[in-house]
């Protein structure tokens, strides 16, 4: 049994930049070497096993443990998720239904300003919150590149729009989890979350426009940026406060579409906005029916993932249920029940488990593959057989930016079974009254070391909730700080950027990907520690 050692050099700083060393050294490998991602991620990995091995003194084989471990969640379910969000997005495009969709996008607006709106923003924002772990990215990026956005630039604005929908995805896991391991009321929460998020949501509209077109756009949109924002961000506000996160994202996005569409009815801007390497809009136009089939990849997709999402389906695949049987829980040896959680991180000390679990049948990869399915099966130019054909060049395409997630993943594993991220954590919990105001840079560097708002509120809820009580602030506000500085997290997280360059064809250049999108990233991290500072003093 090996117990983590949360201050190895006798320095509670020295000790945290120590554990950081892996995730700045992942980071200056993108940003000031440009170095491909995974070249980066390898790096980061050679970097956290000596860190791990040397700093905080974990044996080789808890550390191999570790990577293996991640390596595995990389496979499963995030790559095979990713690889079948991009394998429907294919069979979509070889079935002819693109060019369809691009009409019927068209017909509510030319504007790619507008278009951005409805698929990166609302479109992404539902599938955030039916799914979440990457398909929105996947999906919606893909979609504008199609719409006639460059590759770089669709990128950039689908990870800077998941900002307004990562806090509940996955019908609010994350909130969920949050509440739960801070031990704090989940209702407390959720209206600490508004002022945190939901102003945020609203503005985002404005900015994604803004990064596109400048001031100019925003100035010509603002009618449309107003009713998007404030619909979007309003009945988001509306449903967590009455009814709870789990559908946030769910009906906070339809509504956001339903009112762009109809706003659209009536309005539209007095300049049309095109990239200029966007195909000129068609002057045919489809009937109804003809629109309805085209979209039905993503009606299909939503359907199932719906199903995937009840809370009676996931029952039949937990502890008891009816399907139970189909989820293997795979210990992995050299790891489970072999490092010891200590004081003051947890109440006691406890032995961390170490388990792969495959549950096929009830993965939200599996509700992408039924609908890609149905998809070959319905569309008369597809059939199995071409199905077959776009999944092996899906493959090849891919296998690089999915080597990057799981070493990625590996990164995360080892970094947080050494008790390094916990050691960052506790350093900055020892600044007393300066801690609200880096709560927020907790769930950031959760997330931006795992990629889950889920694993971070997981790692720092508790850790968070105790540290409020000692300052004398509510530890509702921080958990929510948690959770809402890890939102910001997903913009710039290597899985997320992984993702991102996957679909549009830019293996290679994650470093521009990551560029591109920091200056967003940080000035959303930013707002979210004065509010939370803010209202830690007022509170």
């Amino acid at each position: 049994m090996w117990q983590q050692n949360y201050d190895p050099l006798g320095n509670t700083y020295l000790s945290a930049l120590m554990g950081a060393l892996p995730v700045l050294v992942f980071l200056l490998a993108l940003t000031v070497l440009r170095l491909k991602g995974l070249t980066a991620a390898l790096l980061a990995v050679a970097v956290s096993i000596a860190v791990s091995w040397f700093g905080f003194g974990m044996p080789l084989g808890e550390i191999t443990g570790a990577a293996l471990l991640g390596i595995a969640n990389g496979i499963f379910p995030i790559s095979f998720i990713v690889l079948m969000a991009v394998w429907l997005y294919k069979l979509a495009i070889r079935s002819g239904k693109f060019e369809v969709i691009r009409g019927s996008i068209a017909t509510i607006s030319d504007d790619q300003r507008i278009q951005v709106l409805l698929i990166a923003f609302c479109f992404g924002g539902f599938l955030e919150g039916a799914a979440g772990f990457g398909v929105p990215i996947a999906i919606c990026a893909a979609l504008l590149v199609e719409l006639g956005f460059r590759p770089l630039k669709a990128a950039m604005l689908c990870l800077i729009a998941n900002g307004a929908a990562g806090a509940y995805g996955a019908i609010g896991i994350p909130v969920l989890v949050g509440a739960e391991q801070g031990g704090v009321p989940l209702e407390e929460m959720s209206w600490k979350l508004v002022p945190l998020l939901q102003i945020c949501a609203a503005l985002l509209p404005a900015a994604l426009v803004m990064l596109l077109d400048g001031w100019r756009g925003v100035r010509e949109t603002w009618p449309v940026l107003m009713v998007v924002g404030l619909v979007f961000s309003g009945v988001q506000t509306a449903v967590l406060l009455l009814l709870g996160p789990e559908l946030v994202d769910i009906v906070g996005p339809l509504a956001g579409m339903a009112a762009l569409a109809g706003f659209m009815q009536f309005w539209q801007p007095k300049r049309i906005y095109r990239e200029a390497e966007a195909p000129p809009v068609s002057a045919q136009r489809w009937s109804l029916k003809e629109v309805l089939l085209a979209w039905s990849p993503f009606y299909l997709l939503t359907a199932t993932i719906l199903v995937w999402s009840l809370p009676a389906f996931k029952g039949l695949f937990a502890a008891g249920g009816a399907l139970a049987g189909t989820v293997l829980h795979l210990p992995i040896g050299l790891l489970h029940q072999r490092v010891q959680e200590l004081p003051p991180l947890v109440a006691e000390a406890h032995t961390l488990p170490a388990v792969w679990n495959v549950g096929w049948l009830g993965a939200a990869g599996t509700a992408i593959l039924i609908a890609a399915l149905l998809t070959a099966l319905l569309s008369p130019k597809l059939g199995l057989r071409s199905a077959g054909q776009e999944l092996a060049q899906a493959g090849r395409e891919m296998w690089k930016p999915l080597a990057t997630v799981a070493l990625v993943m590996a990164v995360a594993y080892i970094t947080n079974y050494s008790g390094a991220s916990s050691t960052i954590g506790l350093a900055l919990a020892e600044t007393g009254g300066v801690f609200p105001v880096l709560s927020p840079v907790i769930g950031w560097m959760g997330v931006f070391i795992t990629g889950s708002v889920v694993n971070s509120n997981t790692l720092f809820a508790h850790l968070q909730a105790v540290t409020a009580e000692q300052i004398g602030v509510a530890p509702a506000l921080l958990v929510a700080a948690n959770t809402a500085g890890g939102v910001m997290a997903k913009l710039v997280s290597p899985q997320s950027i992984a993702i991102a360059a996957a679909t549009v064809k830019l293996v290679g250049q994650e470093s521009a990907i990551l560029r591109s999108t920091l200056a967003a990233c940080l000035g959303l991290w930013g707002y979210v520690c004065v509010v939370t500072w803010v209202l830690s003093l007022v509170a």
